[in-house]
């Protein structure tokens, strides 16, 4: 069973930034890619950042593109998610997720296993 835990969120202003974690309890970063969506009330579920090291894959949603960064410590097998020029409209309840290596564009159909999400909103 694949668990994972996203952490690092908050309340931020407009252009600001914040750095989500993800500790994700798996055998290795290549048995699963990882991906962050988020979800705001009412809304549904968006595609934010997708990384496969196996596949040597990152995909971004349209609307973080040059905004978001994904990364991975491959030593503690915690993926994160740094977030800047944070906007009103990035307000929501971010979650990662454990993927297959292969999706690539299409990761948020291939979500296997997901944890809880943290909550970020951003104040104008």
């Amino acid at each position: 069973e694949v668990q994972l835990q996203a952490s690092g969120g908050g309340l931020v202003q407009a252009g600001g930034a914040l750095r989500l974690s993800c500790a994700a309890a798996i055998l290795n970063s290549y048995d699963w890619a990882i991906a962050w969506f988020r979800q705001a009330p009412g809304k549904e579920r968006e595609g934010v950042a997708f990384r496969s090291e196996r596949e040597g894959t990152t995909v971004y949603g349209d609307s973080v593109k040059g905004r978001f960064i994904i990364s991975m410590d491959k030593a503690t097998n915690t993926v994160y998610l740094q977030m800047n020029n944070l906007q009103p409209e990035d307000s929501a309840t971010y979650y990662c997720a454990a993927v297959e290596n292969a999706a690539g564009t299409r990761y948020m159909e291939f979500i296997r296993y997901w944890g809880l999400g943290t909550q970020v909103t951003v104040s104008s």
